[in-house]
């Protein structure tokens, strides 16, 4: 003390600037951390929607070979009457694709994925199958009515084959996102919302063509 003044210490300015720097740090940090989060939160939203709008566009190829289906059980039953049995799975598969409901969101469900992936892959087996059964019928196949129902099955077909490649690489940019670290931590704090992707896979057997045999 001089003249009755109390001093403060050298150490206190020093000590309270200190304090303030490592306050500002934190504040800095958490910024970058709250910017790093909305941007990665916003960036899996992107892909998840992009699945979501693929999988819309696989759920309307799936539906329109769905529709297709009566008219060319119909069409076989009128001219083919001995493939009874094989008419009858496809009225049957085609059925149970019906009972299935399936969203948007089924695509964070793996086990409803597998059950839609089931059904369409026994739809599509048992409309191989009669496929295979109407070579025996030459006089069918020359109806018009068939092989209009025909081009737009086979086509049908192919977009099938087109937009489940399109989804699996939509469902691969969102996993390899998701999985990525430290994104990874993220996606877990958010739970199901931003689960990891199914994939369609290969059917069994669908990489060997069908036998034709003629009675």
């Amino acid at each position: 003390m001089t003249n009755g003044t109390p001093q403060i210490p050298a150490a206190a300015p020093k000590r309270r600037f200190g304090l303030l720097g490592g306050l500002g740090i934190l504040v800095v940090i958490v910024v970058i951390l709250a910017l790093w989060g909305i941007g990665a939160y916003n960036s899996l939203n992107k892909l998840d929607q992009d699945v979501r709008a693929k999988w819309g566009q696989v759920e309307n190829v799936y539906q329109r070979r769905a529709d297709l289906v009566p008219n060319l059980v119909e069409t076989v039953k009128g001219a083919a009457s001995f493939e009874r049995e094989t008419y009858t799975a496809v009225t049957e598969a085609r059925a149970k694709v019906g009972q299935i409901q399936v969203g948007a969101d089924v695509v964070n469900d793996p086990e409803a994925f597998a059950r839609f992936e089931q059904a369409q892959g026994e739809l599509g087996s048992a409309l191989s199958r009669l496929l295979v059964a109407v070579e025996n019928y030459p006089e069918l196949k020359a109806t018009e009515n068939f092989k209009m129902l025909q081009d737009q099955l086979e086509g049908t077909e192919n977009r099938i084959t087109q937009e489940r490649r399109v989804f699996n690489e939509s469902a691969q940019a969102f996993n390899t996102k998701r999985m990525s670290f430290p994104t990874v931590l993220l996606a877990g704090f958010f739970g199901n919302r931003f689960a990891e992707k199914s994939y369609f896979k290969s059917q069994p057997g669908a990489d060997k063509a069908p036998a034709v045999k003629f009675d």
